[in-house]
């Protein structure tokens, strides 16, 4: 009586092992571009996570120079900068000093 198989056939050694390396080629192939994609997000999130660290830095830098430059202080020195006076204050403007520097040195030397 022959042995049972189930409606599969019998493979011989040889062809079981080829079948055994197909499948797991198979099985290598199906799961490759998952893998690939899985890895490939990690790293980008990696950059992403690094480029957030490094935005977040430079936020905080920012924000330190702008209340640095709005502090009252800086704000009248800044003002000082681009010519505005306090009430009260005169103002002079000096112009041709080189020139009024050529005429200091020449009474000088002409009064000795």
């Amino acid at each position: 009586m022959a042995s049972p198989t189930f409606g599969l056939v019998a493979l011989r050694p040889g062809r079981r092992r080829l079948f055994a390396v197909a499948v797991l080629v198979l099985v290598g192939l199906l799961y490759y571009r998952p893998l690939h994609d899985y890895f490939s997000s990690r790293a980008q999130r990696a950059e992403r996570v690094a480029e957030v660290v490094k935005l977040e830095r430079q936020q905080a830098a920012l924000s330190r120079k702008l209340r640095a430059a709005s502090s009252p202080a800086a704000l009248a020195a800044e003002e000082r900068l681009l010519g505005y006076i306090l009430p009260g204050e005169h103002l002079f403007l000096v112009k041709d000093i080189p020139q009024w520097r050529r005429r200091q040195n020449a009474s000088r030397h002409g009064h000795r």
